[in-house]
């Protein structure tokens, strides 16, 4: 196949290898202004900017979590933050050995001619966008398309307008200097067995690998974000080593050893089911010629939101929090993680959203 070869060949392949590393992870810090007023809400802190900056800082600068990650999605107003002492955001990652990377999607809407299924907006000025934020010192991106599973869902439209869109993504951020992340998030809401979670899941990974391929992406310079094959929400769950045997077994049938990483979504699971369940994964003894680790949002974050509760008085034990959860990921992502992280109070409420959206 004839792929992406321009100016950024060799930055893509080693960032995209870099991002990918066992014993690190992503930690996802792009929710949208008014997402991340819902989870202030929810602690009774006031949505400003200087608030938004200041729980960006806490995890930021957390003694010892930059080891543990190799990556930090950013929402684009953080990109050009700076901490209270006026060092740019995107400095501070660098200085600890982590890229900063940014969500490029505007949302999704409803895709016309389906049964309420969606397709992802920002395609018609992402070349434009991806120079500025390259320029800016971002080094890869994140797009998120998400499908739904129902008597007839996702339908194969739904399925291949997702796949496109994704590819366009993807050959767009590599023309301009961006790792790519492939997001097909398959929503965990509804009642459908494992079995059901893991035919879509890869119907849905072949129908992306395709349209990656027509697309000329360069698979050695992107990486993939999917969600874990699992029993629907409103299912009895699963063992984290059933989970792990049917997400493997998808990624095995679907997904080309060139790419170098699969860093997954949590998809509402608790902070500690994130956490098992990926470590179950890293811990089988079959074919994985890719690296599996963790691009999670909530899953690193909610008992530390709740730990800060916006107070200044807090940050050093909500910090200690967030130290815990990412190095229990850590841990996962070399099969090694025994259970019980440090200041893991919380770690097993569900995060489920029904029809999420950030």
């Amino acid at each position: 196949m004839s792929c992406y070869r321009g100016k950024f060949t060799d930055e893509l392949i080693k960032n995209a290898a870099y991002i990918g590393t066992p014993g690190k992870g992503i930690l996802a810090a792009d929710e949208s202004t008014g997402t991340i007023g819902k989870r202030f809400e929810s602690i009774k802190v006031e949505n400003t900017e200087d608030n938004r900056r200041a729980l960006r800082e806490l995890l930021f600068t957390a003694p010892g979590v930059l080891p543990f990650l190799s990556g930090v999605i950013l929402f684009e107003e953080t990109l050009y933050q700076k901490t209270a002492a006026g060092k740019p955001f995107v400095d501070v990652m660098k200085e600890g050995g982590v890229l900063p990377g940014i969500k490029v999607d505007k949302g999704t809407v409803e895709l016309a001619g389906t049964d309420g299924e969606t397709t992802t907006q920002g395609l018609d000025d992402l070349a434009k966008r991806c120079q500025q934020y390259y320029t800016a010192g971002a080094r890869f991106a994140k797009w998120r398309a998400v499908l739904k599973i129902g008597a007839n869902l996702p339908s194969q439209l739904a399925i291949n307008e997702n796949a496109n869109g994704l590819a366009r993504y993807a050959i767009i951020c590599q023309e301009n200097g961006l790792v790519p992340i492939v997001e097909p998030e398959i929503l965990v809401d509804g009642a459908h067995s494992i079995e059901k979670c893991a035919d879509v899941t890869e119907r849905v990974l072949a129908a992306c690998y395709k349209a990656l391929n027509d697309h000329h992406v360069l698979l050695e310079g992107t990486l993939l974000k999917p969600n874990m094959v699992t029993p629907g929400s409103d299912s009895k769950k699963a063992a984290p080593e059933v989970i792990a045997e049917y997400t493997v077994r998808a990624l095995q049938r679907t997904m080309p050893p060139a790419v170098p990483a699969v860093v997954f979504l949590s998809g509402g699971q608790s902070e500690e089911e994130a956490t098992v369940n990926l470590n179950a994964m890293n811990a089988m003894k079959t074919k994985k010629p890719w690296s599996l680790t963790f691009s999670y949002g909530r899953a690193l974050q909610q008992s530390t939101l709740k730990a800060w509760g916006g107070k200044v008085e807090n940050v050093k034990k909500a910090q200690e929090n967030f130290h815990g959860r990412c190095k229990a990921n850590s841990e996962a992502t070399l099969g090694t993680y025994k259970g019980g992280a440090a200041g893991s109070e919380g770690a097993s409420e569900s995060l489920h959203v029904k029809d999420y959206k950030y």
